[in-house]
């Protein structure tokens, strides 16, 4: 992974296509509820003063592009891209608060500043500002179901996410499909959600769901290794955070999966107690070691890179517009090759 990937121009001009929306549908919400997601959205800090900044709003760039994609203009697509980072960040609200994270974004997670309660509730209605984004949009009834579709799945995965965390004996195929439904799901309604917007045909709203669903798994499969392997600087989060965690993560199944002596050790580590928050740094630094040992990180980078060539490979012929279709291609580079 290139530590000097420049982000492409693209999803910064998406960003500043859709935030301003975005920050309007959030301002309608009621103050006490606004505070706690203008804080996750990292616009504002606690005491409500300016805030550095939210994420890279990639599901916001998704959106925009496919409605270029098929060969309306970006704006098409703002209102998907609003409803889909609404979704998106519910999902993190309440992730934070099922796991205990207490860092996102180098800052403490909503919950750490408001409550638990609080933290819930502001992802409920982001939840609900979505779907309402979407009523006065043009074909927005067929957006309102792929969103629907996708939040579904999202919390399906998250379901079997939670029951994997008391299983030692999660299998590699359940593992994929956890996370194309907690991951990929959403990421493949972000892709073709501005197309749908646009009134494209199925074709290529195919092609472009395909892409976007595997290149969220690619995603997922790059989150999972810097969830390991990753520094503080880049994911915000504690050396090692998934595994303190006990988090079965791509790469971890796969290696518990391998049928290896480290293979074995890992799971053995995984069934104690050292393995916590709090843990010594050197059985963390064992479970990273066990993991690249037993095949987990290798089958990860491979896998990672397969995706994303099937991704590539569902719009190369997709009769899409050939602009749309670099900065869709430079943004899956982009996302796959991070390690920031």
């Amino acid at each position: 992974m290139d530590a000097h990937f420049e982000p492409p121009v693209a999803l910064g001009a998406a960003r500043e296509l859709v935030e301003p929306s975005l920050r309007a549908a959030v301002d309608r919400l009621d103050p006490k509820v606004r505070r706690v997601a203008a804080y996750h959205f990292g616009w504002e800090e606690r005491d409500g003063s300016p805030g550095r900044g939210g994420g890279k709003a990639v599901r916001p760039a998704l959106a925009v592009l496919s409605a270029r994609a098929v060969g309306a203009d970006g704006t098409v697509g703002v209102p998907g891209g609003v409803a889909v980072e609404l979704v998106h960040n519910f999902s993190l609200l309440h992730d934070d608060v099922m796991d205990g994270d207490e860092e996102r974004r180098h800052r403490p997670t909503a919950w750490t500043v408001f409550g638990r309660s609080a933290a819930i509730l502001a992802g409920d209605a982001l939840l609900a500002l979505a779907f309402d984004v979407l009523l006065d949009a043009d074909r927005g009834r067929d957006a309102q179901s792929c969103l629907a579709s996708a939040t579904q799945e999202l919390i399906v995965g998250q379901v079997y996410d939670l029951e994997f965390e008391n299983r030692l004996d999660v299998g590699l195929t359940e593992c994929i499909a956890m996370a194309g439904a907690k991951t990929a799901a959403l990421m493949a309604c972000a892709a073709s959600i501005g197309a749908r917007l646009a009134g494209a045909g199925p074709a290529q709203i195919e092609a472009l769901e395909t892409f976007g669903r595997e290149l969220g798994l690619a995603f997922q499969l790059v989150d999972d290794i810097l969830g390991i392997w990753g520094s503080p600087e880049v994911t915000g989060k504690p050396v090692g955070a998934d595994l303190r965690a006990r988090k079965k993560s791509l790469p971890v199944v796969a290696a518990m999966s391998s049928e290896t002596t480290a293979g074995a050790e890992l799971r053995a580590l995984y069934a104690g107690e050292k393995l916590h928050t709090d843990a010594d740094p050197q059985v963390v630094a064992r479970a990273a070691a066990l993991v690249e040992e037993a095949g987990g990180r290798r089958w990860a980078t491979d896998e990672a890179a397969r995706r994303l060539a099937v991704a590539r490979t569902a719009i190369a012929n997709a009769g899409l517009d050939s602009s749309a279709t670099r900065d869709l291609l430079a943004l899956a580079d982009y996302v796959t090759q991070r390690d920031h």
